[in-house]
């Protein structure tokens, strides 16, 4: 399916601060699509990392939401990972998509940001989203979303068991991908309906990107290797959406 044109919005953070949000859509997409809000990693304010994911996920018939986020913020971030999701669940509509049917996704530090979402949705917006994709991320430290590590917060988890995604490569040297392995065993001993797929590639590759040691981020890439892992990653983010 064709990608329309990116549109870029504003949204707010506690009315003291805009960020900006880019929301890809397909043409031809029937009048509402499933949602899909998906974070970037570490980097303050690097969309652009994963634009090349939320396009191809957007192929899929989809409508991806991928807003700026500041992990140098006081609060790690914190403010603005809500705000954005706020965003999403309120505004979803006029942009054709269904904030009923809402799959939040999360590369690196926004793994874990999106996987504190279906475990303590009372310290984001309350309600836990349909399902969520954790990409190359690690769990055993505090959430960007929540400040909850979502390996303690298991044992306590109280609302809705939401279907969930875990993706890594396996030739990962940033976030080793027995981190989400070891998750994976945590969520399935605990009846948590959840899916392992792992890739050959990298931290970068997973998100059809290669790091750039000379600009100090990741950039889309041609690499067979990566485009392959990345477009996998999107088809399972849009299996997700579409279940």
């Amino acid at each position: 399916m064709p990608i329309s044109s990116v549109r870029t919005v504003t949204y707010w953070t506690d009315g003291e601060a805009s960020q900006l949000l880019d929301v890809h859509r397909p043409e031809g997409a029937p009048a509402a699509t499933p949602a899909v809000l998906l974070w970037h990693g570490m980097g303050p304010d690097s969309r652009f990392e994963v634009a090349a994911l939320a396009a191809e996920t957007a192929s899929h018939g989809l409508t991806v939401f991928v807003p700026d986020w500041r992990s140098d913020a006081p609060d790690g971030g914190r403010a603005h990972l809500t705000a954005s999701l706020r965003y999403v669940r309120e505004h979803a509509g006029g942009f054709g998509a269904d904030a009923g049917r809402l799959v939040v996704a999360g590369w690196s530090a926004g793994a874990g940001s999106a996987i504190g979402t279906a475990l303590r949705p009372d310290l984001t917006d309350g309600q836990a989203p349909g399902a969520v994709v954790g990409i190359a991320g690690l769990y055993g430290r505090p959430a960007r979303s929540t400040g909850s590590v979502p390996l303690e917060d298991l044992a306590g988890a109280a609302g809705p068991r939401v279907p969930v995604v875990l993706i890594h490569g396996t030739a990962d040297t940033v976030i080793e991908s027995h981190h989400s392995r070891d998750f994976h065993g945590e969520l399935e001993e605990r009846g948590w309906p959840v899916r392992l797929h792992e890739a050959d590639t990298d931290h970068a590759g997973i998100i059809m990107t290669a790091y750039d040691p000379a600009l100090g981020h990741c950039v889309p890439t041609t690499g067979a290797d990566a485009l392959r892992a990345g477009r996998e990653t999107a088809r399972l983010i849009a299996a997700a959406a579409l279940a």
